[in-house]
């Protein structure tokens, strides 16, 4: 394929709805790309059972509606569909059609994820081929396959996977509409963009206002034509989004589940506020912060925003490896095609790339409300694609002298990056920040000379390896350790925790800091672990007292490998070794024994709930063991007030759940009627009794 600039004084071809120039492909490409995506596939595969159910959480919901079209339809987190999770549901329908074929395992649950990572990887390969040939596809393929974050995220399943590969469709959809201008390649964007909606809500949007500018600026018709456009795409968003959100909210309240993660039980309130804006400004009701919620503007526990929080200790192996690379590749290759015509179609997918990187990039870095490590998978594609994109359009223009320099400092930002990334874990592998710092240099000087064919092939290939080699590390350590719980992370452990730190705390968390959310069962054994320790105005919730195995205030005790003592992820997965017992907590799932599994599932058939308990964790490892409806007492952070203590007693009233299991919550939502009064009420009425050091109340033989 060929770059042709118009000529100095030339005027510009008018924009015509034309074809795209046809790229060979040459016979090297296809055997080349078989060999990328088979080794992506087979490397993801690896190790995946030790994840085990990875987030326990969505896993429960995959269970639920495995066995219920209801809780399919609305993403309910049991199949009694009381409540359903804190996201639309479209996330988990694959993964539940997969578990309806295959049966409940975690590679029914898992393989899915893992197939979505490889068609996510395909798809860059093709949007990339299509302006800037085959190299340009398969390095950013490559690229992409080998980044950290997104290995963790398409091995688990968090929404993040479908959210990811729908995004790279909707930029795939919009090149073929600045291809030819077609109505249709419009309204599938916007297709793309709605469903992206019911995977993750409104993060989706954070690409929309770039494929617009972009289309509308670049796209071939004139100029009333391409707005028209745009407002049928705007429709199909509407559409393919709309279907779902219109069906919930004319559903009958009294039939359908509550809206998990909303205080009111609506589905436009989750969006706009607990996933919406609240996510920006820190404004999150049911949070998870005292009493259920975040001061506004946020409290900083999710580390120190700013235009730097991509590199922080938290995020910065992630994802940080090749930002700098990305947008040094976004300047140069605007320069390279600054004079073309405005119709261009490399300069456009420049645009839609460098746009979504810098957009997203941003919101991330400044946004107040919940943040956590794997959502810069978002950041993924856009990154490699650029990388992708600058790599060959550097080496065709290195006879320039500008553009040696733009590949010098290139390589050099990326040295410097991946140094500094690799000092924060200096036992990791502590050879290798020397030997790209090695490399590094040679490339760089290398780079700026104009050297002979065979040489700069060498220095390029020299350069391409310092850039992959933290990455690359990180993936296979990656891919070598289980991740189970809610915040999972890539690469080796730094010690931070998911993101979730106090303002000012580095190092380890002060005892009882986090014991009410991975703590499990309080000392008495009852539903209590949700009082607040050692805690003045503003601290965490943590438990009444030490638990079971536990250090000071409720923390757990600490093994020589920092794994809570009795605790353990998904075959010992890193993540998971922060639950805190049997019982479960906030952000990791219940375990329990043999003896409670038999128990819950004795004559179960004969209620609606085999058990409730207190948050979609404390409930989701006991529906797991026994594949039958447990009821999430307040959802996710136990802070939803679902159900109310009148619905509650009614329930247990007409005989439709059997036990309540203490323990395992995040603390009482603060307010009548949630959980602390339904645990105070089941304390005050029903006896306790220990069944594999959980505490268990039978519902149907009141004191």
């Amino acid at each position: 394929m060929t770059f042709t600039a118009t000529p100095p004084g030339a005027a510009a071809p008018p924009a015509a709805v034309t074809g795209p120039e046809p790229v060979r492909a040459n016979r090297w490409e296809y055997p080349a790309l078989a060999v990328l995506l088979l080794a992506t596939g087979l490397c993801y595969l690896y190790n995946l059972g030790a994840n085990g159910w990875a987030n326990s959480f969505y896993s429960a919901a995959v269970q639920a509606g495995s066995v219920s079209w209801k809780a399919f339809f609305f993403g309910s987190s049991d199949a009694g569909n009381s409540i359903t999770v804190d996201k639309a549901p479209a996330s988990l329908w694959l993964m539940e059609l997969s578990v309806r074929l295959f049966g409940l395992s975690s590679w029914s649950i898992l393989v899915p994820q893992v197939l979505l990572g490889v068609a996510t990887v395909a798809l860059v390969w093709v949007t990339v081929r299509r302006s800037f040939g085959s190299p340009a596809g398969l390095i950013a393929g490559l690229a992409l396959a080998v980044t950290p974050v997104f290995a963790l995220m398409f091995r688990f399943n968090n929404p993040d996977a479908l959210l990811v590969l729908l995004m790279v469709a909707a930029v795939w959809a919009m090149m073929r509409a600045l291809d030819d201008g077609r109505w249709r390649w419009l309204v599938l964007t916007g297709t793309l963009i709605g469903f992206g909606f019911l995977a993750k809500q409104l993060q989706v949007m954070l690409v929309v206002p770039v494929l617009a500018s972009v289309y509308l600026v670049a796209g071939p018709p004139r100029l009333g034509k391409r707005i028209a456009q745009l407002f049928a795409a705007g429709a199909a968003v509407v559409v393919a989004a709309g279907w779902w959100i219109l069906a919930v909210e004319l559903w009958p309240v009294g039939s359908r589940p509550y809206i998990g993660g909303s205080q009111n039980n609506s589905i436009i309130e989750l969006t706009l506020g607990y996933n919406g804006f609240g996510r920006l400004n820190g404004n999150e009701t049911g949070s998870v912060g005292p009493g259920g919620e975040l001061p506004p503007g946020g409290n900083g526990m999710w580390g120190q925003t700013g235009i730097t929080r991509m590199f922080d200790p938290m995020q910065g192996g992630q994802i940080a490896w090749l930002i700098p690379a990305a947008l040094v590749a976004l300047v140069a290759g605007l320069l390279v095609r600054g004079r073309a015509p405005r119709t261009d179609r490399a300069r456009a997918q420049l645009l839609l790339w460098g746009g979504w990187l810098v957009g997203t990039g941003l919101v991330f870095s400044f946004m107040a409300g919940i943040f956590h490590q794997y959502y810069t998978v978002a950041l993924a594609p856009a990154i490699a694609a650029l990388v992708g994109i600058g790599a060959v359009l550097l080496w065709r223009d290195r006879s320039r002298w500008w553009v040696r320099v733009m590949a010098a400092l290139t390589v050099g930002l990326t040295t410097a990056t991946a140094w500094m990334l690799l000092s924060r874990s200096a036992d990791f592998v502590p050879w290798l920040r020397w030997a790209i710092l090695a490399g590094g240099i040679v490339a760089t000087l290398a780079l700026l000379v104009p050297l002979p064919g065979r040489a700069a092939a060498a220095a390029a290939l020299l350069a391409g390896a310092v850039g992959l080699a933290g990455p690359v590390a990180y993936t296979v350590d990656t891919l070598n350790t289980g991740h189970a719980g809610s915040i999972p992370t890539a690469g080796p452990d730094t010690g931070m925790f998911g993101g979730l730190r106090p303002p000012g705390m580095r190092g380890d968390m002060p005892d009882g800091v986090m014991g009410g959310m991975i703590g499990g069962p309080g000392v008495d054994g009852g539903p209590g672990g949700a009082q607040r320790a050692n805690g003045g105005p503003g601290g965490m919730p943590g438990t009444s007292d030490a638990m079971p195995g536990s250090g000071p205030g409720g923390m757990p005790a600490m093994m020589d490998d920092g794994a809570p003592q009795g605790a353990g992820g998904a075959d010992g997965g890193r993540d998971g070794n922060r639950r805190g017992g049997p019982g479960g907590g906030l952000l990791n799932a219940s375990s329990p024994g043999d003896a409670l599994v038999a128990l819950l599932k004795d004559d179960a058939d004969a209620y609606t709930w085999a058990a409730a308990a207190i948050s979609a964790n404390g409930a989701a490892g006991y529906q797991l063991a026994t594949e039958l409806p447990i009821m999430p007492i307040g959802g996710f952070n136990g802070s939803d007030p679902s159900p109310t203590l009148e619905q509650f007693q009614q329930y247990v009233a007409s005989g439709q759940v059997h036990y309540f299991i203490g323990g395992g919550g995040f603390g009482p939502g603060g307010r009548p009627g949630t959980t602390s009064a339904i645990s105070q009420w089941v304390t005050g009425n029903f006896t306790a009794k220990e069944v594999d050091g959980v505490t268990l109340y039978d519902l149907t033989a009141p004191k």
